[in-house]
């Protein structure tokens, strides 16, 4: 099932001499973080992935540091972006679980972000694509068609265009600064997660209107024939066409890197391909042969080829960081009727690891990542270096000599050394969590994960969330598919797992 699609090619990215970090420094480095939706360890050619070609992230792989042991703090994506962006674990607070299409914002007004300290430190900042951390400061009570505040401009960011929620809620329109785009204000959107609009066709009520189906759940508003979560009406001109929306994110993308190029600059750019529904262009439909989630990949890479091509049409590329990851690991049937499952083959979304998005197992946090920087980084090399999310904070303040106040971003740590392939070990440890809150604790070879009596398997998804009454311990190194339980066997590693799993707990 080898894809042999590529569209774009990267031109431009001669190698340069290494200078050292007090050199480097000098001159600003722009910074792009591209966090992608739902792609897992296995699901890009960055490792040699056979069942798919991904050319410009192996690029990208092949230049810079592609790591092996980088995690996101959670399984699901609400959770994992408040990590990225706030550097704090979200299981320190109880309302940081998957949002709803109509949730408050999650990170605070009044809380530090990644965002703020790049424009504390002179730099534009940008937030393009899938959001997903809520807007508005009381859940429900938004206005979509006036400003929706407080909003990115309160939490750091100068620009953003942003999906309202997720592409599989409603509201379906991006929001730009705050406001709905193409809004005609004479067709006022209305939103409920309650109540149906009487007269607005439903899932339920007009299946024959649906060009995409559910499985589960997904079978209220139809938007755009996609089966949504929630309620809409009104905001006809500002809907978006689902096969567009990876082209239209890309292009704003685009543009807020041309409009800042001359001054360094930091975009958080959330693409949305993989996850549901996954209405891929045509350009690639059909192209993978593992059906519309294998073509969402292609589609991701090829909008990673074209952030490559901006950069380096306008002679920036050798002087911007980027650092490509996941929010989270793979899913494949997460609601809607597209054969993820049936067209898999012998593709591995999660490689070689055990579960995938919602789980403790390693395949839930597991993520691909990358970091790229011309003038930065030496040599390309694969790190098994232990990282988090949680620390390009800290990592990429030590670069730009951001200040971080003092009791924000309390779990960040400074691992800039290893992002930059200079140290092979990185943390010490990291905690893990799933769509339950249960926690785990990666600590070199071994891996504890608490007990739990939450459910074993998210039957909507047939994934393997880890949830058992006893406690778990692995040795992630010798059995990475985390199916020998070695606790019996190493009550002293379980102790002291145990000791470092309360310890972050009472922080």
């Amino acid at each position: 099932m080898n894809s042999k699609f590529s569209l774009l090619p990267l031109v431009g990215l001669a190698t340069l001499p290494a200078v050292i970090l007090a050199q480097q420094v000098k001159t600003p480095p722009n910074v792009i973080v591209i966090l992608a939706d739902d792609i897992g360890f296995g699901d890009l050619g960055w490792l040699g992935t056979k069942t798919i070609e991904t050319p410009h992230v192996n690029r990208l792989g092949n230049e810079g540091i592609r790591f092996t042991n980088c995690h996101a703090t959670s399984a699901t994506s609400t959770p994992s972006r408040y990590g990225l962006l706030t550097g704090m674990y979200p299981w320190r607070r109880n309302d940081t679980g998957i949002a709803p299409g109509d949730a408050a914002m999650i990170i605070k007004p009044e809380q530090f972000t990644l965002a703020d300290m790049f424009k504390a430190t002179g730099y534009a900042t940008g937030a393009v694509g899938k959001w997903h951390l809520g807007l508005g400061d009381k859940a429900g009570k938004q206005d979509w068609n006036g400003e929706v505040t407080p909003g990115l401009k309160d939490i750091g960011f100068d620009y953003s265009f942003i999906m309202a929620a997720t592409a599989d809620r409603v509201p379906c329109v991006f929001i730009e600064n705050g406001l709905a785009v193409n809004l005609d204000k004479n067709d006022p959107i209305e939103v409920s997660y309650t109540t149906p609009f009487p007269g607005e066709p439903t899932a339920v009520t007009n299946p024959e209107l649906l060009r995409v189906y559910p499985s589960d759940g997904h079978n209220m508003a139809i938007v755009d024939g996609v089966p949504r979560i929630g309620y809409m009406r009104g905001g006809k001109s500002a809907l978006w066409h689902d096969e567009d929306i990876a082209d239209r994110i890309t292009d704003k993308a685009i543009d807020f890197i041309a409009t800042n190029n001359e001054k360094p600059f930091f975009l958080y750019f959330g693409t949305n391909d993989i996850h549901v529904p996954r209405l891929p262009h045509a350009r690639f439909a059909g192209k993978s042969g593992m059906g519309p989630r294998g073509d969402a990949i292609l589609s991701f890479d090829y909008c990673v080829g074209r952030v490559m091509h901006a950069l380096n049409s306008l002679g920036i590329a050798d002087n911007t960081i980027i650092i490509l990851s996941s929010d989270n690991g793979p899913v494949l049937d997460d609601g809607y009727k597209d054969r993820a499952v049936e067209l898999l083959g012998n593709h591995k979304p999660g490689g070689i690891y055990r579960g995938g998005k919602y789980s403790i197992f390693e395949a839930g946090t597991r993520v691909p990542c990358i970091v790229w920087w011309k003038k930065g980084i030496a040599k390309p090399a694969i790190s098994n270096a232990l990282v988090s999310q949680l620390d390009f904070f800290a990592s990429l303040a030590e670069l730009i000599g951001g200040d971080i106040p003092a009791n924000t971003a309390t779990d960040t740590q400074n691992e800039l050394k290893a992002l930059l392939g200079k140290n092979k070990t990185g943390r010490s440890y990291l905690v893990e969590q799933n769509i339950n809150n249960t926690l785990s604790v990666v600590c070199g070879d071994w891996k504890y994960i608490e007990p739990s009596k939450a459910a074993r398997v998210n039957v909507s998804t047939n994934t393997e969330l880890g949830n058992f009454p006893e406690i778990q311990l692995y040795n992630i190194k010798d059995n990475p598919e985390e199916t020998v339980n070695m606790a019996k066997n190493h009550p002293g590693i379980v102790r002291k797992l145990a000791r470092l799993l309360d310890q972050e707990r009472k922080k």
